[in-house]
């Protein structure tokens, strides 16, 4: 018997989305007198904010695990409405970056939990075998300085490098 099924309809997962969604602004700071209290650029200050976040979403949708609502991506019917909401709370992230106060883990977050934001990692490409490890085993000699005291550095034999490429060229 299979897992049961939190949610029957794409609609019926939209519709908790929105409430997670609606949940997370918050509420509008007002005065004693019921007064919208608003910040020095003129904007409406709002309270008991929440981040937008994929586990929070999995937890207000009643799931156990973030890997359950990914799932519900695997799911045809569904693959849209979770695309959608991780969409948003990338963006959510994304729009961090520009705040002194969050961005650093909104990097974080970008960079461990969405695809194609690991910027400090380079890109792998499918296609592509695993990497090939070079190693430069061309002999070497000591430089001599003049007077005949050995110099710091090493230099490299031409002619064993004609050589190490003439091998690597037959050997392909």
């Amino acid at each position: 018997m299979g897992r049961k099924r939190y949610f029957k309809t794409p609609e019926d997962m939209q519709k908790a989305i929105d409430a997670y969604f609606e949940d997370c602004k918050g509420e509008i700071l007002k005065d004693d007198q019921g007064n919208i209290i608003y910040n020095k650029y003129g904007e409406p200050v709002y309270i008991n904010v929440k981040p937008l976040t994929v586990t929070g979403l999995a937890l207000a949708l009643g799931f156990t695990s973030r890997r359950a609502l990914l799932d519900y991506q695997d799911r045809k019917d569904f693959t849209a409405v979770v695309e959608k909401a991780k969409l948003k709370i990338e963006n959510y992230a994304e729009m961090r970056l520009y705040d002194k106060d969050g961005w650093n883990g909104a990097r974080f977050n970008l960079q461990n939990n969405f695809k194609n934001w690991d910027a400090d990692k380079p890109a792998q490409d499918d296609k592509k075998g695993p990497a090939i490890n070079i190693i430069c085993d061309i002999p070497r000699e000591k430089d001599q300085a003049p007077g005949g005291n050995t110099g710091e550095g090493f230099t490299i034999d031409p002619e064993a490098v004609d050589r190490a490429i003439k091998e690597l060229e037959q050997n392909g």
